[in-house]
């Protein structure tokens, strides 16, 4: 008996709207920012116990320290890179 990881849920991040409300975040899951366009991903918490994510949050703590400018939690690399990157988290 094995579980699957769900797929990454993604939305427009909407400048008009406060993160916190313009989708909500179920449980289990946590918002994302990626990307120069701040692009909103709600991703599986299983995602952080992987390295490669892990080498991720190491680069966000890198360059923006505790203060991320979204408010939330934001990686910085391209959109590309973070769902190739969590694209090989789906059949684990």
């Amino acid at each position: 008996m094995g579980f699957r990881l769900p797929s990454i849920r993604q939305t427009l991040y909407n400048a008009n709207q406060e993160a916190s409300k313009s989708v909500e975040v179920p449980k289990g899951y946590l918002v994302v920012y990626v990307g120069e366009k701040h692009k909103r991903f709600v991703i599986p918490v299983s995602f952080l116990n992987q390295p490669s994510f892990q080498d991720l949050l190491c680069q966000a703590e890198e360059e923006f320290g505790y203060d991320h400018p979204m408010g939330g939690l934001t990686i910085p690399c391209s959109e590309d890179a973070f769902q190739h990157t969590t694209y090989c988290f789906k059949g684990q």
